[in-house]
């Protein structure tokens, strides 16, 4: 009987085929958080141990809670390390999100530790070199692939330059702009609305659609930018975090609390008046 297919394989065949997948930036460990999460109907959710103070046993934690409620968890990975790509699947990580990739080489060694688990030393690197598998070998270790997602984030002018190179690797499902860095390694910082920032952008999206390749984005702008980011060409959008949100909810709600008693001071000082 043929098995139908799961949660993390579902997503990464829309990712791959160009459908729309969103999800978000997840910083807060509290067990109340998935459950709130899960009634926003995300496509996946974004965790980020690189920039983000998250230890391996809370994030396993929340790898698996997510999991469990059929989302998938992307790990962002502190630096483009194989072990720390292993170690976060290990831990229930649907995919890995490896930072400032620039070279078909760090694609390669991610796709090793990512799609050819748990192969490792020299029967790994014949195998990435595209040395024959055993038959059963072979069919293991696709169907644990499919199951498993290789993002790397294109964040940096020589990224781009090596794009074609780095979209080659097989076995790759999506590139991610990091759009801070990216900015940056532009000379324009955070000039998210600069023709050379969003130029970068569109050529970034239509080469990995070309290649059969998600293409995403990680931004906390106005809605409408994002919308352009869509237009360009992108599939996966990471809209804000979880904090970010949060905040501009908060401070949204005082602002209407501090204008309504501001309003009401007023009246009263009118009708003392009167």
């Amino acid at each position: 009987m043929k098995r139908a297919p799961s949660a993390n394989q579902q997503f990464r065949e829309r990712l791959k085929q160009g459908s729309l997948v969103l999800g978000t930036l997840i910083v807060s460990p509290s067990p109340k958080w998935p459950e709130v999460v899960s009634q926003a109907e995300l496509d996946f959710v974004f965790i980020d141990t690189e920039h983000i103070a998250i230890d391996r046993f809370e994030l396993s934690w929340m790898c698996q809670t997510y999991s469990a409620l059929g989302i998938p968890p992307l790990v962002r990975i502190p630096s483009v390390d194989p072990n720390a790509a292993t170690m976060a699947l290990d831990g229930g990580a649907a995919g890995i999100i490896a930072p400032y990739v620039e070279t078909h080489e760090q694609v390669q060694a991610l796709r090793g530790a990512v799609k050819k688990r748990p192969l490792k030393g020299k029967r790994l690197q014949d195998a990435l070199d595209g040395a024959d598998l055993e038959p059963k070998l072979e069919q293991y270790l696709n169907q644990a692939a499919n199951q498993t997602l290789l993002i790397v984030n294109v964040e940096s002018t020589p990224a781009i330059d090596n794009l074609a190179e780095i979209l080659r690797v097989p076995d790759l499902d999506g590139v991610l702009i990091g759009p801070h860095d990216l900015s940056c390694s532009l000379g324009i910082p955070e000039q998210y609305d600069h023709p050379k920032f969003i130029d970068a952008c569109e050529q970034i999206f239509r080469q990995a659609r070309l290649s059969k390749v998600g293409a995403g984005i990680h931004f906390w702008g106005d809605l409408k930018q994002q919308a352009r980011f869509l237009e360009l060409g992108a599939n996966m959008l990471i809209h804000s975090a979880d904090i970010t949100l949060f905040q501009r909810a908060l401070q949204h709600d005082l602002n209407v609390l501090r204008s309504t008693e501001t309003q009401g001071k007023q009246a009263s000082i009118k009708n003392l008046a009167i």
